[in-house]
């Protein structure tokens, strides 16, 4: 469940926030400038690491005047970085805050700096993801984007389609990459990314380094390709006593990749503890269904009697899930993923949802499994074998149950038959696997 939003009332607008958590320090996180603090709690990523944020600590999250849920501003004039800076003031005051750790992401680590630098009684530490201190290269400042490519990078902020530069490890994930779109289109309109590169590409706050005060950590990533690792290794040159990570990967989102390093090395900067590996591997069976063909479905029965009969659908899911030991991680729209500890338990539990469910609601359900490792990540799960399930659900038909050659192998014995279906080259995973659909 996601926290409440809150408004601030600055002296130029209202600015959206939420605070969640309650440990002993305070924890201003600002975001990378493609923001909207509720949009950004649908993506199980960003859920994840906000979550462990407030593992240890109090978190404020906002969105700032003219991005997000906060107030907008005029047609053509974007908030100047001081003004963005006043933000996290007026937060801080609104949610009771007298002295907070900053955690500047991407953009923002132009706002952590000239805050920390003008406000270091108000600043416990400053802590910088894949930030710079200028987006344009000149002569003392190699990193920089050059002149030349300006009018391409506008381009690209015109598309609002982020992932392949900003988060290229899931730029294969059609489903993260759809949700990054609609964040982008909710953060500012589809003008504003390409206003606020535009402006901030003037920024320069390199002179405000060397007046941080304040414990600082730097973390980079040394294949971002959005900024350079060069801005990451000059932030840590010039401002005193700063703790640099650079750590291995090509995302410059703070939540794609591997978010689990980053948030390690922020909780030993910030208590001196380092938390226990978040994540857990076991063997698992994993199962997704769907429900096949619900855009026709859902316009034939029209949305109120649609929702009625997915929430018995629902219902029904979830009483197999249990009978059946297994535990449901999510919905996805219009099926579940659950994953059990026994293979032949989880197709017995395919088959008894697809038939309760056609001969209750008339609705075919096909399903896909899979049994490999996976991690146990708070409330969801990751690793090759989700990925592989969802493909392998994707090459069932309607009413069918479809699983890996693993399944099939793990389960001989019980009296379970399948044909045969051939090789298959699955999207995004690699090598050829073997399917077999489960005879009724």
């Amino acid at each position: 469940m996601q926290p409440e939003t809150l408004y601030a009332g600055g002296p130029e607008g209202q600015v959206a926030y939420q605070v969640f958590g309650d440990g002993p320090i305070d924890v201003l996180f600002a975001t990378s400038w493609t923001s909207n603090i509720e949009i950004m709690w649908e993506q199980p990523r960003v859920e994840r690491f906000f979550r462990r944020l407030a593992s240890f600590s109090r978190v404020i999250v906002f969105d700032k005047r003219g991005t997000g849920l906060a107030d907008p501003v005029p047609f053509g004039a974007m908030p100047t970085i001081e003004q963005w800076t006043d933000d996290i003031g007026v937060v801080m005051d609104a949610a009771g805050s007298e002295r907070a750790a900053l955690i500047a992401a991407n953009e923002s680590s132009f706002m952590g700096i000239l805050f920390a630098a003008s406000h270091p009684e108000r600043a416990t530490a400053l802590i910088m993801i894949d930030g710079a201190a200028s987006v344009s290269r000149k002569d003392d400042y190699p990193a920089g984007l050059p002149e030349h490519l300006v009018e391409r990078a506008a381009e690209f902020f015109r598309s609002l389609d982020y992932a392949p530069l900003m988060a290229p490890s899931h730029a294969d994930d059609d489903e993260f990459r759809t949700w990054m779109k609609r964040l982008t289109r909710f953060s500012g309109g589809p003008s504003g990314p390409e206003k606020i590169f535009r402006s901030s590409y003037a920024w320069d706050v390199r002179a405000a380094l060397s007046t941080v005060s304040v414990p600082t950590l730097v973390i980079h990533r040394t294949d971002d390709r959005y900024y350079l690792v060069g801005h990451g290794r000059y932030l840590a040159e010039h401002i005193a006593d700063a703790t640099y990570v650079e750590l291995p990967g090509a995302d410059h989102t703070y939540f794609a990749g591997d978010q689990e390093t980053i948030l390690d090395e922020i909780q030993a900067f910030l208590t001196g503890v380092r938390g226990a590996p978040d994540v857990d591997r076991v063997l698992a069976t994993v199962m997704f269904t769907d429900i096949v063909s619900s855009t026709d479905r859902a316009a034939k029965l029209g949305d109120r009697r649609w929702r009625e009969a997915l929430d018995v659908h629902d219902r029904l899911v979830q009483a197999h899930i249990d009978q059946f030991r297994g535990r449901r991680i999510k919905t996805t729209g219009d099926g579940v993923l659950a994953t059990f500890d026994g293979p032949a338990r989880a197709i017995r539990c395919a088959r008894a949802i697809g038939d309760e469910v056609r001969r209750k609601l008339g609705i075919e359900v096909r399903a896909g499994l899979h049994t490999g490792e996976v991690e146990l990540r708070d409330s969801d799960i990751g690793g090759i074998a989700v990925a592989l399930a969802a493909r392998v659900m994707a090459e069932a038909g309607a009413s069918e149950v479809m699983v890996s050659s693993t399944v099939k192998d793990l389960v001989v014995g019980s009296g379970i038959e399948f044909e045969d279906r051939g090789a298959k080259q699955l999207k995004g995973v690699p090598g050829e696997w073997r399917l077999y659909a489960v005879k009724p």
